[in-house]
């Protein structure tokens, strides 16, 4: 995964929506760790995993592909706003635990995020961006697919701001 350039983005695309929004001088930590815990829940609504009342199918694997980039922006600019960079990371997804289905897996995600909200430090950053990606092993999508979704949605995001969303 060509982390540098996901960052060196995602702090483009904060800077241009700080800018244009005048919070340049704001601490958005919180604001950020509450949208990154919507996505999140967009993201498991749209895969249906926790659903067993209901036997209507997941949503399309691009529809699931958005919604989990959208998560990536949101991890992203949460280590941009405390400091950290692609240099500092050394990301190892330990692949998929045999006794965890994806359903565990968001839960696990959740206490990460509530875990990094509190600590805000480098180790537990890593450890929710790995769980993330090995949600993504779980949901079917390479590293590529993930890369390509992101650049997809990032135009989209500086799109929107032009377009005053």
């Amino acid at each position: 995964m060509q982390l540098e350039k996901l960052f060196e983005m995602q702090k483009a695309l904060d800077r241009h929506i700080e800018e244009k929004h005048g919070l340049l001088n704001e601490d958005l930590f919180n604001r950020k760790v509450l949208a990154l815990l919507v996505e999140i829940g967009e993201l498991a609504n749209e895969t249906r995993c926790f659903k067993f009342w209901s036997v209507k199918p997941s949503s399309a694997k691009a529809v699931i592909l958005e919604e989990f980039v959208d998560g990536v922006h949101f991890i992203l600019s949460l280590g941009i706003e405390c400091g950290f960079d692609a240099e500092q990371m050394e990301l190892k997804v330990p692949g998929i635990p045999f006794d965890v289905n994806a359903t565990d897996q968001f839960i696990r995600i959740y206490e990460l995020i509530s875990s990094f909200q509190k600590a805000k430090n480098l180790p537990s950053y890593i450890e929710l961006f790995a769980a993330y990606l090995v949600l993504a092993e779980q949901l079917g999508f390479t590293q590529e697919e993930m890369e390509q979704a992101y650049f997809r949605k990032n135009e989209v995001n500086y799109q929107r701001q032009q377009n005053n969303y």
